[in-house]
């Protein structure tokens, strides 16, 4: 019995350091220029043992991404540790951080491996994804609907949730790659600049949450225009 289990420790040790190397070199290099020997090698396993876990590089590369969602998750919680009772505002402010956070962390290989798969699509990714980030999309949604007030339509909803993703994701993709966008230019002219995430994040929220009550101004006055 004692040997049946150290035999199932050993199996589970090698398909957990095959998942954890395999979750840096697709977020290294993106699931075509990683390989399976590389992956095997730096994962001290035998070439066979891909297939052998994992069925496939396919397989391989979706649990990757799963595993590192969750880790991701697990150190930045979507809701940033508001209480889901808080204010609207304190529960977007929550979200915005927390979002902030884990893409700027150099340790959360989830967004590298998203970053690489739609730079060079493969569509493997795909019906993970939608499971896995779709809940949280959804709940940002109905925050923003909350702040929207009730005239609010879908697309409003939609653009104003777009336009919340697109000014985090824009700083965020410059934190991951400045040192790439920055090689190349003269570095007395222009220096590396700081950034600090706290002031980012505070940015966004304050933009957008000014951004929202403007639209639900105009949604509100256009309404009671209209029933005049």
């Amino acid at each position: 019995m004692q040997q049946v289990d150290e035999k199932h420790k050993r199996r589970s040790d090698i398909r957990e350091r095959l998942l954890k190397v395999a979750c840096k070199v697709f977020a290294e290099k993106g699931y075509r220029k990683a390989t399976i020997a590389e992956i095997c090698h730096r994962a001290g396993a035998n070439i066979a043992a891909v297939n052998y876990y994992f069925q496939s590089k396919e397989k391989l590369y979706t649990e990757a991404w799963r595993a590192a969602f969750k880790a991701s998750i697990s150190a930045y919680p979507p809701d940033g540790g508001v209480d889901p009772t808080a204010p609207p505002e304190q529960r977007l402010r929550g979200r915005i951080l927390s979002f902030i956070q884990k893409v700027a962390d150099p340790e959360n290989l989830e967004f590298d491996i998203i970053y690489r798969e739609l730079t060079n699509p493969t569509g493997l990714l795909a019906e993970a994804m939608d499971e896995s980030i779709e809940p949280i999309c959804r709940q940002m949604n109905q925050l923003v609907r909350e702040l929207l007030g009730p005239r609010a339509s879908e697309q409003d909803v939609q653009l104003c949730q777009m336009s919340i993703i697109a000014q985090c994701m824009h700083p965020l993709i410059y934190l991951r790659h400045r040192e790439v966008f920055f090689k190349r230019m003269p570095r007395k002219t222009l220096p590396l600049p700081k950034i600090d995430i706290e002031k980012i994040s505070q940015h966004v929220f304050h933009f957008s949450l000014a951004g929202i009550r403007q639209i639900r101004h105009r949604l509100e006055k256009a309404d009671e225009e209209n029933m005049e």
